[in-house]
């Protein structure tokens, strides 16, 4: 009942489309009626009595009637489906928008595809139930009702014979809507693991090739989809069987009617005209009521589908700003680290870290791989907060301030670069949109990029590919270089951000880092420790706590860590070794 009426409130701000709408309806059921009842006079006026002055009257009454149902049906079949596109229109920008403000976490814990089958799939379920189904559910009612009324006029009796069979139809209905819910959820839930299935292995076509694995993801899909065809085939056979099942319950009272009717008209109790305009009208009302049972079915699948999409409606955001929250000035003074445990479960992965980073430091991490480099920073945006201390921005804790204000601050370049399927131009300016064309090109020039822009089909609007698949990998991190000097922040985290380039195209990429770097305060997550020697501190972390800091000829004296790290990277003939 919860869903129902979630669904019945999102149709609140189209009341009066509604209530014109349900007008309409109502004229097309009585204007439905009326044809029925016409058959009384056609039969009885004009074939029995042939009185010729009735001829022009029911031809005109016909032709008024049509004319009325027609109006009704065009305008109610408009309105409902104006309010019903509106309100999944709204509902698909309310749930992506709502997706967008999420956490990280949640991200990890639903799949990109399941996220998609629920703005799409699911989605379209409810479009149908709230469109079609409900549209369908009203207009069927109201028709039911008048051309019940029709017949109880013309013969009271004969339609306590009719009607006898309709409260026998309400069992089976509820009883397939509840299978029809079941398989509408299995089938949805298959869905969305098909949509994650299709993203995943689309995604990583190169590894799957790589690995000759095209057969077993094949075979995987093959079985989901195998899946998804026995669970249509279960909704399909739901259907199947509740139409002749309706349709014989239709047959039965419609036999009742000419055993009982046909004895009437035989004794002089009833008139043929009366006993035609009366089956005209069962006739017409079993469609109707046939209808509904179908509808039934397509009601319980939106139903399903508004309760998955509901499911995420719900989820709160982990990281979301706090009653109060105020805007973060420029930084002018520093990063302060205080106290500070972070872990994603019970386990810690940051122990009691301690740190100050001053306003255009530029600081480098490292360690072995899962020692909390990334982790740490990844705390400064909040894209997660922290277990215990905590972290402040010239003396203002993060957690108190607005989370627009403070990644505004902050602009990022990672070793995994996001580019999307658009322009080069539209690329750059992802990172303010508000800056013209001369601003992004400048961007360009001193990220290194204009050059090989500027051979590009199009240039600045060639479009890239999904990923920028077009482009090197040193071009791609270039563009994101670009980004983020176009969004011009303080603060700047760069995470492994040549790890994976050759020499040729990290020298390049190094020189528009530098750039980047210059004036800002930058935080360094260090892969290839050659490239952090100039750092004004390099913060070294053992077992998810700091053990050394200092500049790099200070922890090389040391002989600790760090020493042990550098040298095991040109233990190989002056080949960089991974640390990771």
């Amino acid at each position: 009942m919860k869903i129902y009426l979630r669904l019945l409130a999102m149709a609140r701000d189209h009341v009066g489309k509604f209530l014109l709408a349900l007008l309409c309806m109502g004229g097309f059921s009585i204007a439905t009626a009326a044809m029925a009842y016409l058959v009384k006079p056609i039969i009885d006026d004009i074939f029995v009595n042939r009185d010729p002055s009735m001829l022009t009257v029911v031809a005109l009454t016909i032709l008024a009637v049509a004319f009325v149902k027609g109006i009704c049906s065009y305008g109610q079949m408009v309105l409902m489906s104006f309010i019903g596109q509106r309100i999944v229109t709204d509902l698909r920008n309310n749930l992506y928008n709502h997706i967008q403000r999420q956490s990280l976490s949640f991200f990890y814990l639903n799949p990109t595809g399941t996220l998609m089958s629920r703005i799409t799939n699911d989605v379209n379920f409810i479009q149908q139930a709230v469109s079609e189904a409900v549209t369908s559910l009203l207009k069927d009612s109201l028709m039911i009702l008048a051309l019940a009324c029709v017949i109880v006029y013309m013969n009271w009796k004969l339609a306590l014979v009719a009607l006898f069979v309709f409260p026998l139809a309400v069992y089976p209905i509820v009883k397939f809507g509840e299978k029809m819910r079941r398989v509408a959820t299995d089938s949805q839930v298959t869905m969305g693991t098909l949509s994650s299935l299709l993203q995943e292995t689309i995604a990583g076509t190169r590894i799957v090739k790589a690995f000759g694995m095209e057969a077993h993801e094949g075979n995987r899909f093959s079985r989901e989809n195998e899946n998804l065809f026995h669970l249509f085939m279960k909704s399909v056979s739901i259907r199947a069987l509740s139409s002749p099942f309706m349709e014989f319950l239709g047959h039965l009272g419609v036999a009742a009617i000419v055993l009982y009717g046909g004895y009437q008209v035989i004794q002089g109790e009833s008139t043929p005209g009366t006993f035609f305009s009366f089956m005209t009208a069962l006739i017409m009302l079993y469609e109707p009521v046939k209808r509904l049972s179908n509808v039934n079915n397509t009601i319980q699948q939106g139903i399903a589908a508004a309760q998955r999409v509901f499911d995420v409606m719900d989820s709160r955001p982990d990281i979301e700003d706090r009653e109060g929250a105020v805007d973060l000035p420029p930084i002018r003074r520093s990063i302060e680290i205080n106290n500070m445990t972070f872990g994603y479960g019970e386990e810690p992965v940051l122990k009691n870290i301690n740190l100050t980073i001053r306003t255009g430091e530029v600081v480098a991490f490292v360690g072995m791989s899962g020692v909390g480099k990334t982790s740490l920073v990844n705390l400064i945006p909040r894209f997660y907060d922290v277990s215990d201390g905590s972290i402040r921005i010239d003396g203002r804790d993060i957690r108190d301030v607005t989370l627009r204000s403070l990644r505004g601050q902050i602009g990022i370049v990672t070793q995994q670069v996001i580019l999307f399927n658009d322009t080069v131009r539209n690329n750059i300016a992802y990172g303010d949109i508000t800056k013209s064309d001369e601003d992004i090109v400048r961007a360009a020039v001193a990220a290194r990029a204009h050059d090989f822009i500027m051979k590009l089909p199009k240039g600045y609007d060639t479009v890239i590919g999904e990923q920028g698949v077009r482009l090197s990998g040193g071009e791609r991190q270039r563009i994101s270089i670009a980004r983020s000097l176009l969004k011009d922040a303080p603060i700047l985290i760069l995470d492994e951000a040549t790890s994976s380039l050759d020499t040729d195209s990290e020298k390049e990429v190094q020189e528009a880092l530098e750039n980047l770097m210059r004036g800002r305060t930058t935080l360094v997550v260090a892969h290839r420790l050659s490239t952090i020697r100039n750092a004004d501190r390099i913060i070294v972390l053992y077992d998810g706590a700091i053990v050394e800091e200092g500049s790099h000829d200070l922890l090389m004296e040391k002989r600790g860590e760090y020493h042990r790290l550098f040298t095991m990277q040109f233990e190989n003939n002056g080949t960089p070794l991974a640390v990771e």
